[in-house]
């Protein structure tokens, strides 16, 4: 599998396109190509697929994907600093459904400060980050049906054991 059968899938239906995207994402993660993986689930949580279609699927959007990801790589695998990612993605993210996008990217930059709070954000990019309770509002006006509620569900279900196994640099 490759960037090739993610374009075939996306000509087939948004589901098999979600779905090859969370794929390729699980086949670079075990290649050893984090920050690859991670652009792959990306691509699958922003797309506009509907909640119908995951329940179809019988899959839920990848918030819990997203922060498994990040707490789980290796301190020798690249990952870049998703915290940045996810802050410029939101804050720069245009066109179609921008305001999903932008919520569903700041969803998940919070799930990385929760599991990699040792992750700096970007000085030189002036941004307001918004509280949990502005990414719930956020979600729940511009995201799909039950998004919110597994956004939260998916927060509040990180282990302790992962939040606190990190620590901040000095």
């Amino acid at each position: 599998m490759d960037w090739r059968d993610l374009e075939a899938a996306r000509g087939r239906s948004l589901s098999d396109y979600f779905a090859a995207c969370l794929g390729y994402g699980q086949l670079l993660w075990t290649s050893g190509l984090a920050a690859r993986a991670l652009l792959a689930v990306d691509r699958g949580l922003l797309c506009p697929i509907s909640a119908d279609d995951l329940a179809r699927l019988g899959m839920p959007l990848p918030y819990a994907s997203v922060a498994w990801l990040v707490a789980h790589t290796p301190p020798a695998v690249f990952i870049g600093n998703p915290r940045v990612h996810y802050q410029h993605l939101a804050d720069r993210v245009r066109g179609a459904a921008a305001e999903r996008k932008r919520w569903r990217a700041w969803a998940c930059w919070r799930l990385v400060r929760i599991v990699r709070p040792e992750f700096p954000s970007d000085p030189s990019h002036r941004v307001t980050e918004p509280l949990d309770h502005e990414i719930d509002i956020g979600l729940r006006e511009h995201g799909i049906s039950g998004e919110a509620e597994c956004w939260a569900r998916v927060r509040g279900e990180i282990p302790e054991s992962i939040q606190n196994a990190r620590t901040c640099p000095p």
